[in-house]
């Protein structure tokens, strides 16, 4: 029995010791409920649209109004013509374009009937629903109190919707291409951090030191076979979205794997700087668990709408670089967006490729010399 307490008791010791344990241990309950508790959020709110009004009479100018001025909506973009509804959605810029008719304000007095569409980008299905309901809702009560303040006349509104990108709604369109970050940060940068810090942990690092190799090339030696991993991870999850779920692939194949090889780059050096700041297996898978998987599933958009989330997680998200590879890839598997209009995303991800393996690398050479 004593035997035993001297164990726990040493175990106990051994914890406290590595500090990035105990602040893991502590820190990620913390997190995670933090994070879930403000981005789990089933409503919506500044939501980006744009205003495509044929007609500019007192009645839409004032139903823009009432519009733009809920919590739910913000009106970022005003269009001139039909024909640039695609382009404003493809460069991200809004989620909802409401289009009026021409002579909408003497359609609803003559005929007593006006038509209003709204045109939803369906990427996120969920997030498409919600906007149509959120819009109609307004839309309809602006009538009701309208009538109400002419005596009761039976004026109405026609809504007509349509759904962009994603017809069917079909949730595997919005699902399989956050999965493709989600198993690429997986096996790039948790794999990569706890491949190095094994060879830390059991001593195997002096003697690569020693050896002929610099640290460059042990880096390399380590990284390689995870960035060959997820290139055939990429084109298996590929060929199965197309010929088993049958999600659709309207963009460029170069420009997919471009972008998809430059994120994996990203994630690999994660893995290297977690790898270069801790001296276990434990501590990096907990720090990769806590510290990349969390916030790339919960504030890079992959199920929750960042739009929705509170101003300051909004902010963090920017950071998330699964964010940036997320509107990526949906704008060229789903829109057929061209690299014109993905160049802010890609520049973002290649900034932060280059700036976490600098990092990585003088903090790697320095714990090792």
């Amino acid at each position: 029995m004593r035997s035993f307490r001297g164990f726990v008791v040493k175990e106990f010791k051994q914890i406290y010791r590595d500090k990035r344990t105990i602040v893991v241990l502590f820190g990620m309950p913390i997190i995670m409920l933090l994070l879930f508790g403000f981005a789990i959020r089933n409503e919506v709110s500044n939501v980006e649209i744009g205003i495509l009004d044929a007609s500019k009479d007192s009645f839409t100018k004032e139903l823009i109004q009432k519009i733009d001025a809920s919590d739910a909506f913000q009106v970022t973009s005003y269009l001139n013509s039909y024909d640039e509804i695609s382009q404003v959605f493809k460069e991200g810029k809004v989620k909802e374009i409401i289009v009026f008719e021409s002579s909408f304000e003497n359609k609803l007095e003559r005929k007593r009937v006006a038509n209003i569409q709204l045109i939803t980008d369906a990427t996120d299905p969920n997030l498409a629903n919600i906007v149509q309901s959120y819009t109609s809702k307004i839309i309809r009560n602006y009538v009701v109190e309208m009538n109400a303040q002419e005596g009761g006349n039976s004026a109405g509104v026609q809504l007509n919707f349509k759904m962009m990108y994603n017809p069917e709604l079909a949730s595997v369109n919005l699902f399989v291409p956050g999965l493709i970050a989600i198993i690429l940060m997986l096996v790039s940068a948790l794999m990569t951090s706890i491949s190095i810090t094994r060879e830390k942990e059991m001593g195997n690092m002096e003697i690569l030191l020693v050896s002929p190799l610099k640290p460059i090339h042990i880096i390399l030696g380590k990284v390689l076979p995870y960035l060959v991993l997820s290139v055939i991870n990429v084109i298996v999850i590929l060929v199965l979205s197309k010929f088993v779920f049958q999600v659709p692939f309207e963009g460029s194949y170069a420009l997919f794997f471009a972008e998809s090889i430059l994120f994996i780059l990203t994630a690999l050096s994660l893995g290297l700087l977690i790898s270069s700041i801790t001296n276990s297996q434990q501590t990096a898978m907990m720090i990769a668990l806590a510290g990349l998987l969390l916030p790339t599933v919960l504030l890079s958009g992959f199920i929750f709408p960042i739009e929705s989330m509170p101003f300051p997680l909004q902010i963090v998200s920017n950071i998330i670089p699964a964010k940036w590879y997320l509107i990526i890839v949906r704008g060229i598997m789903l829109k057929g967006t061209g690299i014109l209009f993905l160049l802010q995303e890609t520049v973002i991800l290649l900034v932060t490729t280059l700036a976490l393996i600098m990092l990585s690398l003088r903090n790697f050479k320095v714990r090792l010399e």
